[in-house]
């Protein structure tokens, strides 16, 4: 029987590996096609997949089975759940591979894009550019159809001119700068705040006019400091939750 592949990831040592594993094979799973086999590699296979020991695949193999994605057979092996929840709340926890895992799993709808002037209020993001690639998105669970969240990008347009807009609709735009662009992409900065939403948002997301949503906004940079991508995106309040977890070390 064919097993399902998921993506690599390129390991940081000051983060934990069970972690790292996990959320990367999770934003594999949340970001499969739907002709891809639901039985994972072994775990021995998984663990040379990432470079980790069993017990530390087996550790994140774990956390996926916890959080209801994957389940685990005795003799028969490890099968992605088909109808997991795809809505799971949104965890911020320090890894690129996390900022993938928590957009990923929705049904996304490409509303428009572009190119233009850099907006007054992302000037401080783009010293350097008259104008950027811009990018909206409205995002959906997959089984109700229900908006959850949209999702405007503003990106340097050297990079959006190699964006492949079907890679939009199937990836996060984190997973389609780093590995549909190849963008050296360093570190990301996100902030998330309380809000109220106004008409235009409202109507997006299918919610009363000035009812709570969570405002993020995301700033990618590579690694001399530069801003790739300023992304701002408006969840449902009552769809979502930020958990954020600070490692001491």
């Amino acid at each position: 029987m064919t097993s399902f592949a998921p993506d690599s990831i390129v390991l940081n040592r000051k983060l934990p590996l069970w972690y790292q594993v996990s959320q990367s094979l999770r934003a594999s799973i949340l970001g499969r096609s739907p002709q891809d086999p639901l039985r994972l590699p072994t775990e021995e296979q998984l663990a040379g997949h990432y470079g980790v020991s069993v017990l530390t695949m087996r550790q994140a193999l774990k956390e996926l089975e916890d959080e209801g994605l994957i389940s685990r057979h005795r003799r028969r092996g490890t099968f992605i759940e088909p109808d997991a929840l795809r809505g799971a709340p949104v965890r911020l926890l320090g890894s690129v591979d996390a900022i993938v895992a928590q957009q990923s799993g929705m049904v996304t709808e490409l509303l428009d894009h572009g190119r233009g002037p850099v907006p007054p209020e992302l000037a401080e993001y783009f010293p350097d550019l008259g104008e950027v690639a811009t990018y909206h998105r409205l995002r959906g669970d997959e089984k109700t159809g229900e908006p959850t969240n949209h999702a405007r990008n503003w990106i340097r347009p050297e990079l959006g001119a190699r964006i492949d807009l079907e890679d939009l609709v199937r990836w996060p735009m984190t997973k389609v700068l780093r590995d549909g662009v190849g963008a050296d992409i360093s570190r990301i900065t996100d902030t998330v705040e309380a809000r109220l939403a106004d008409p235009k948002t409202a109507q997006l997301l299918q919610v009363p006019l000035l009812s709570p949503i969570l405002h993020y906004t995301g700033v990618t940079y590579d690694g001399e400091g530069r801003v790739l991508d300023v992304a701002v995106i408006h969840y449902r309040g009552d769809r979502f939750s930020f958990t954020v977890t600070l490692e001491a070390n």
